[in-house]
């Protein structure tokens, strides 16, 4: 992961190669708040790759680079 201050810095570091995904740190914080928000209860499981899934699903994150399967 590499975090940029802005979309021309983003350009500049990449010197011409192919972009990948991006997301904002606002979208970041989101994946990371619902990815992680019973990390630490006592009935905690590891997730199903469906249940996975649905987060990226549910906050917007769609396409190839955010399928699991």
């Amino acid at each position: 992961m590499n975090l940029f201050r802005s979309e021309e810095h983003l350009v500049r570091w990449l010197g011409g190669r192919k972009r990948g995904e991006t997301i904002s740190v606002a979208k970041l914080s989101e994946v990371a708040h619902a990815w992680l928000a019973d990390r630490f209860s006592p009935r905690w499981r590891p997730r199903s790759v469906e249940e996975s899934q649905a987060i990226f699903d549910r906050l917007g994150l769609t396409g190839d680079f955010w399928r699991l399967a």
